[in-house]
């Protein structure tokens, strides 16, 4: 909740893809992110850990950098 939050105040459109109830699912989700708790955050193809990490980002001043760079990569 609080990463929907995050990026909603951003004005972030993100996908939220629940696991919960899926083993399938989310062994896949393991697999790619190396991590099995929820969330696990993308931005583009950038792996960004879970909401303590988003957050990190955040507090760094980092985030909106990923941002427009994800946000470049799909216009581009």
């Amino acid at each position: 909740m609080a990463a929907r939050r995050l990026l909603s105040a951003k004005g972030v459109s993100f996908e939220d893809i629940p696991v919960d109830g899926n083993p399938e699912l989310r062994a896949q989700m393991a697999q790619r992110a190396g991590q099995r708790t929820v969330p696990q955050i993308w931005v583009g193809e950038t792996h960004v850990g879970g909401f303590t990490d988003l957050a990190a980002l955040e507090e760094r001043g980092a985030l909106d950098e990923l941002l427009a760079g994800a946000s470049d990569d799909d216009t581009a």
